[in-house]
């Protein structure tokens, strides 16, 4: 199974950028599509993002033209520019890999990222 690590978190003012980093390592990711979802305090885990194999990116609508995924096989790690941050992107963020976000089947344990007003 595939373990992942996140790291990049952080505290930014509203309009900053934040760049995110998950390192897989025990398995490749390459064969998988790689995600990112979020949980806000009260609110349940959702999609941000997600990249297939091929490299073709998805993005849940209230990030389009800020964020932006990439991935690098070479490496098995998967990255997520946060850009234009906005307070309600405040959220513990995690890194996945599997078919989809629904259907995940290596998390990990979660990063902060915190928007402030």
């Amino acid at each position: 199974q595939v373990r992942l690590v996140e790291s990049g978190g952080g505290l930014v003012q509203t309009g900053g950028s934040l760049r995110l980093s998950c390192a897989a390592s025990g398995s490749s990711i390459n064969i998988n599509a790689v995600g990112w979802s979020r949980q806000a305090p009260g609110k349940q885990r959702e999609f941000v993002a997600q990249i297939t194999r091929g490299g073709s990116p998805y993005y849940t609508e209230s990030v389009k033209g800020r964020f932006t995924i990439s991935r690098d096989n070479a490496k098995n790690t998967v990255d997520l520019q946060m850009n234009s941050l906005k307070p309600e992107d405040t959220a513990v963020y995690y890194c996945y890999s599997g078919p989809s976000f629904w259907a995940a089947n290596s998390w990990g344990q979660g990063t902060q990222v915190t928007v402030s007003s």
